[in-house]
């Protein structure tokens, strides 16, 4: 099937309707037959037990349970850097803000403004900044973690489509991640400034969890939501969880002019693990 093909099939499936039934079977006890998915799922996707914190597929009672294991002690020794990447999957795109535009792929881009849901003045903070879009697949390790100390200060949930976010929608679908469902965190630092975390949610992806709030997306109303944490002091450590996906997804992050250098090995569509060296603080 042609990439092209692929992306027009996208825009008639039902993908809430698919997001809701996906959500239902990942969360469902089924005894052995989550066990039997759980297997097929590993041997498909070629899934890497030995790092599970539990490597017994059969002790999983559900879905999500095996979906969200935890790493064991170790796994993701974190570089000695300022920043650190959060999650294991593979670089989309990364760089400089233009103005307020972020590149999504190669003739597709997005602003700021649309990304963290229509907030002008929050978007305007990252004008000529940096940013890194990183695409987790099936098979990564799906919790998030911080890639710098910071302070939670407010957290928005954007409705929006439930668009695959895989290269080949990326390059297909104008506006992907400003278009998706997303969960926007603002943080602080006293290093660094202000930083966004966008949790890009997708097709089949049955939640979207942080570390403070838990599921921020179990009801999907339709409706934007905002809280407030500036009077709270929901604080997180450089590597620390922050959330995690129910499937696979994009992370977006969005710095400050003159705030991080990349890491010069890094590049679109490589590779990336929890705890390598993302960046280092700019010159």
């Amino acid at each position: 099937m042609s990439d092209r093909l692929k992306v027009m099939l996208q825009y008639a499936l039902p993908k809430q309707l698919l997001t809701r039934l996906a959500g239902r079977a990942a969360g469902a006890q089924a005894g052995s037959g989550t066990t039997a998915m759980i297997r097929w799922f590993v041997g498909k996707y070629k899934v890497d037990m030995a790092e599970a914190a539990n490597p017994d597929i059969g002790s999983y009672k559900s879905f999500n349970d095996f979906f969200t294991r935890p790493l064991k002690p170790g796994a993701r020794p974190q570089a000695e850097a300022d920043f650190v990447c959060p999650v294991d999957g593979a670089i989309s795109q990364f760089g400089a803000i233009a103005d307020h535009h972020i590149v999504q792929a190669k003739g597709h881009r997005f602003t700021t403004t649309d990304l963290v849901g229509g907030d002008s003045e929050l978007a305007g903070q990252f004008r000529h900044g940096s940013f890194a879009n990183l695409y987790l697949s099936p098979k990564d390790y799906h919790r998030l973690h911080m890639p710098c100390d910071g302070r939670l200060v407010r957290m928005i949930y954007v409705p929006g489509a439930l668009f695959s976010v895989n290269p080949v929608t990326a390059r297909g679908v104008p506006n992907l991640f400003a278009r998706n469902e997303r969960v926007v965190c603002v943080f602080e630092s006293a290093e660094y400034g202000r930083f966004v975390l966008v949790l890009v949610g997708a097709t089949i992806v049955g939640s979207i969890a942080t570390a403070w709030h838990g599921v921020v997306n179990a009801k999907r109303t339709g409706r934007l939501s905002d809280w407030d944490y500036s009077g709270q002091s929901v604080v997180l450590k450089k590597g620390e969880e922050m959330g995690r996906f129910m499937l696979g997804s994009t992370i977006v992050m969005l710095f400050g002019p003159d705030t991080i250098a990349f890491n010069p090995d890094w590049a679109p569509e490589r590779s990336v693990r929890l705890g390598e060296a993302m960046g280092g603080r700019a010159d």
